[in-house]
């Protein structure tokens, strides 16, 4: 009797572990899938102002995550800001754009 009620106590405490562990929060990092598609957004946009006569001269970095854009770099003039981030937003998957460039 006394090995019987050990056993069940045994899988009592195992069904509960199983049922902690299940419910523990796993972190939530960033797929393969959403890393791919970042970077191919990240990728048309740097290609679009490259081959921008008005803003191939100026270095502006593009960064993406999950679809949210930042341009960062310095550009001569408000409108060379304004342009590169209607580019951004033009591509197709992008969900916002953060425009960080400064007017020197």
């Amino acid at each position: 009797m006394k090995k019987r009620y050990s056993v069940i106590r045994l899988i009592v405490v195992l069904m509960m572990i199983a049922a902690f562990v299940a419910c523990a929060s796993t972190p939530k990092k960033e797929g393969t899938g959403e890393y791919i598609d970042d970077s191919v957004i990240t990728a048309k946009i740097k290609t679009q102002l490259a081959s921008d006569d008005f803003l191939k001269s100026f270095q502006i970095s593009v960064e993406s995550r999950k679809g949210i854009v930042q341009l960062s770099g310095f550009v001569n003039s408000r409108n060379a800001a304004d342009k590169a981030g209607e580019i951004a937003r033009s591509v197709e998957g992008v969900k916002s754009v953060r425009n960080d460039l400064i007017v020197k």
